[in-house]
């Protein structure tokens, strides 16, 4: 008591309060700092900097708030934990799904078809007429079995456990051009070393989640996909040619499922210690970026 804080703040964000504090006499701002504790510990803190009326006199008065912002980055982590895990049992749910979809309706009409086209084979030359609607049926029936097999390959997404993330994302590009007919440009470099595997996952749901937001909402032509490797971190660009959005301002209608999805995929890429990045702009398409470390414990620093 009885002395400026800023002795209590590291030289670096003694510099920074200074700059905010110029641009505060304006319009006011907020600075994230770290107080030296006592016990030699650090403190993280929120500066609240705001104008003050001046009452016909010349001089600027600014008010300063400062709190302590201990309690509410141990929540946010908690939050982020638990984001975590709830990500973790939605994957083992996909899974489960997955494995259900390939044994309990794969499979049986894997055999059906089987047994149409026996059926087919058997008929005699005067019930051919009735060969054409069993044909049209054994083909309704390969199509289903065929979008089932999609549904759970991307519930479960084996390639990437057993082929790696250049090997999935190449897949996923070959199924959403096929699907949609939008061209992408993909371009993947090899990682070294190996990303971990949850760094794998969160690289492709993120490429997913980026396509989904493309094919519902972008009405883009093409997209340009870059994987490559910034020193110990993997980068991860997807850039359309769409007509953009504000992120700050979604329309009513997107807003609840496009926000959690955004949410979701900066979830994802912070809990590694990464970053997620979106660059949009109406009619200027739209960038989705991040970089997660390519080994643990080495967080992407802004």
């Amino acid at each position: 008591m009885g002395y400026s804080f800023k002795r209590l703040l590291p030289a670096a964000d003694q510099a920074a309060l200074q700059a905010f504090l110029k641009g505060a006499a304006r319009s006011g701002s907020r600075l994230q700092v770290f107080f030296h504790a006592g016990d030699g510990s650090h403190v993280p803190a929120q500066i609240s900097i705001r104008p003050l009326p001046r009452n016909g006199s010349r001089g600027v008065s600014l008010g300063m708030v400062v709190t302590d912002m201990t309690e509410p980055r141990r929540s946010q982590e908690m939050l982020r934990v638990l984001s975590h895990r709830l990500a973790q049992a939605q994957e083992t749910e996909r899974g489960r799904v997955a494995l259900e979809l390939t044994d309990n309706i794969t499979q049986p009409l894997v055999v059906i078809l089987f047994r149409l086209q026996g059926l087919v084979d058997k008929l005699p030359a005067h019930e051919w007429p009735s060969q054409g609607e069993v044909v049209k049926l054994s083909e309704l029936l390969g199509r289903t079995a065929e979008e089932v097999e999609r549904i759970s390959r991307n519930l479960l997404p084996s390639v990437l456990r057993n082929l790696g993330l250049v090997a999935a994302l190449r897949a996923a590009n070959q199924e959403f051009v096929k699907r949609t007919g939008v061209r992408i440009k993909l371009t993947c470099a090899q990682l070294s070393p190996r990303p971990p595997a949850e760094a794998k996952l969160a690289l492709y749901r993120i490429f997913e989640e980026a396509l989904r937001n493309v094919e519902k909402h972008a009405r883009a032509r093409h997209v340009t996909v870059r994987l490559t490797q910034r020193g110990a971190f993997a980068q991860l660009a997807i850039k359309d040619d769409g007509i953009g959005f504000d992120p700050d301002r979604l329309p009513a209608k997107r807003k609840e499922e496009d926000r959690l999805g955004l949410l979701r995929m900066r979830e994802r890429a912070e809990f590694l210690g990464g970053v997620l990045t979106i660059k949009s702009a109406r009619r200027a398409g739209t960038e989705v970026m991040v970089r997660i470390p390519l080994s643990e414990g080495s967080p992407v620093t802004h």
